[in-house]
């Protein structure tokens, strides 16, 4: 290697620019034998950085987004899912709904794919370069006592719950929760309240969301008037897609398939 070389490798390392420092002298040559101007070469140059940069991005919220999984909307059978509202769902892949600090509500029974939506919009958002955080309701309560008793939990709240510009919370209502946890996730609803976009999914409609909090019929009123005052609520109706199978051969009855 001679020394401009070295020294233009020096450069992209001091200024943190690795993709420039390995693409730059192919993309030159490239270039020169395209007929290129230098401005075009410096625009290419320049794209592979910020492409790298994003790719990084991705892969570090990826790990730490907290997702189960990886579901692509494209993947979501409407075939099947003849009750889920298609139109409505394409619009919110825009992701508009993160820039205005909206939230979404997916509501429906059991094996409707409502997680399924909420990881691919969170996904997605990953791919922008969003930084989101993905968590069952469960184990946010398990998580917000735990801080709470450690005497950490204004910390957890402003790591975990106010850091993230998207926060899903996965099957809310499948298990109850007792007044102190109630009170804990309203405190999560309020902190976001028009400071950040939130995803829930529930198997409950709203008039039985008091079950879920302890039968504090103010406390859920005042839960849902914060999260519903910027929200779509996409209601999705239909059978379990992970009972398909069983039931095409006939081991779930189809009156039981109408429960499920």
């Amino acid at each position: 290697m001679n020394l401009q070389l070295q020294r233009i490798q020096h450069a992209c390392e001091v200024l943190k620019l690795p993709a420039m420092a390995t693409e730059w002298s192919a993309m030159a040559d490239h270039s020169a034998a395209q007929g290129k101007s230098f401005a075009d070469f410096l625009e290419s140059l320049l794209q592979a950085e910020l492409d790298a940069r994003l790719q990084r991005t991705r892969e570090m919220l990826l790990k730490t987004a907290g997702l189960p999984a990886v579901k692509h909307f494209d993947d979501y059978d409407f075939r099947f899912a003849t009750g889920a509202p298609r139109k409505q769902l394409l619009e919110l892949t825009s992701l508009a709904f993160i820039e205005r600090q909206e939230n979404i509500v997916l509501l429906g029974p059991s094996g409707v794919g409502k997680s399924h939506l909420a990881i691919a919009l969170a996904y997605s958002a990953i791919m922008r370069g969003i930084k989101i955080r993905f968590i069952t309701a469960a184990d946010l309560m398990l998580q917000l006592a735990t801080a709470k008793k450690q005497g950490r939990l204004e910390a957890y709240l402003k790591r975990s719950v106010l850091s993230p510009k998207l926060l899903v919370i996965d099957e809310i209502g499948y298990l109850p929760f007792g007044r102190d946890e109630a009170n804990l996730f309203f405190n999560v609803i309020a902190k976001r309240y028009e400071q950040g976009s939130v995803i829930v999914t529930s198997n409950l409609p709203f008039s039985q969301w008091s079950t879920a909090f302890a039968d504090d019929q103010t406390l859920t009123a005042a839960l849902l008037d914060r999260l519903l005052h910027h929200a779509h609520i996409v209601q999705i109706s239909g059978n379990s897609y992970r009972l398909k199978g069983k039931r095409t051969a006939g081991v779930i009855p189809a009156a039981e398939s109408m429960l499920s």
